[in-house]
């Protein structure tokens, strides 16, 4: 742990504004933070000649829904922390960053997340049944368990769209997922028990990293050292985990990592649902008040 590659450290600055029927006009998004392909062997033929690395932008510039003005600006940093890519490589950060900002412009229109996402996604049918599967997998809408709230968030990566409903409750800065509804459009399922695993176990691995899972710098070297210090999820604490695969036209997608990206964002809404706070800064611990 202490002699590894780490996801690389970013900072996002997003400003956006909706119109009178409270749908976007415009979104400016500025990333800040070490290019992760740039000292590999791909650096060479990925990363162009003003050092732009797609894997910085990736769920950022070419997010689903329906902005009319979108501007995504890079600024690539040199720390010297060694990075490399950590399962859906640019697309778990930008995909939650973009996730967050489509539930607080929601919340500035006044409108249902889901329903916002509906009406933002009505050009893009395959992304928009990827949605409304995983919400009727959820019940969204439907009664909770007192002191139960859901979040929802949505991602393409890797050729694939996946959707996610977090059922969450929080009890002063303890945060539990009690269950994930989710829903993926691969195209054509191959082994479908294979796109399931992946996806459950996707799942798993984005949520230990959102609740609590960080690596810290201290004298030069990483703090955490074993699984005492960066602990993981253990089965008493997972969620329950519901898949259900959507039938696409689309070309193979890939699935050993678009399940990731959605759950941080799917999740902090449910937070946001129970306790009105945004969290904006992962891991969740961290932040919560």
């Amino acid at each position: 742990m202490r002699r590894g590659y780490y996801r690389p450290f970013s900072i996002s600055r997003v400003r956006a504004g909706i119109g009178a029927d409270g749908l976007p006009v415009a979104l400016h998004s500025v990333i800040v933070g070490k290019p992760v392909l740039a000292n590999t062997a791909m650096g060479k033929m990925l990363v162009n000649k003003e050092g732009l690395d797609p894997s910085s932008i990736e769920g950022a510039a070419d997010i689903p829904y329906a902005i009319p003005n979108l501007r995504v600006e890079v600024h690539n940093t040199t720390e010297a922390v060694p990075n490399l890519w950590w399962r859906s490589v640019g697309h778990s950060i930008n995909g939650f960053v973009s996730n967050g900002v489509i539930d607080e412009l929601a919340a500035l229109a006044g409108q249902d997340t889901f329903e916002y996402r509906r009406r933002l996604l009505a050009e893009k049918p395959r992304h928009r049944a990827v949605l409304e599967a995983a919400a009727e997998l959820a019940g969204w809408g439907k009664p909770l368990p007192a002191g139960h709230h859901h979040g929802i968030a949505l991602h393409e990566s890797f050729g694939s769209i996946v959707a996610q409903v977090a059922e969450v409750s929080v009890e002063g800065r303890e945060v539990r997922v009690h269950r994930v509804s989710c829903a993926v459009d691969c195209g054509l399922a191959i082994n479908p028990d294979q796109v399931v695993a992946q996806m459950q176990s996707a799942i798993i691995y984005g949520l230990s990293a959102a609740l609590r899972d960080e690596i810290t710098i201290r004298d030069g070297a990483a703090v955490q050292g074993n699984f005492d210090s960066y602990p993981v999820l253990r089965i008493a604490e997972s969620p329950a985990i519901e898949v259900r695969i959507v039938p696409g036209d689309g070309p193979l997608g890939g699935i050993g990592e678009p399940g990731t990206p959605p759950i941080a964002a799917a999740v902090c809404g449910g937070i946001h649902a129970a306790t009105g706070q945004r969290i904006r800064r992962l891991p969740i611990s961290a932040s919560l008040a």
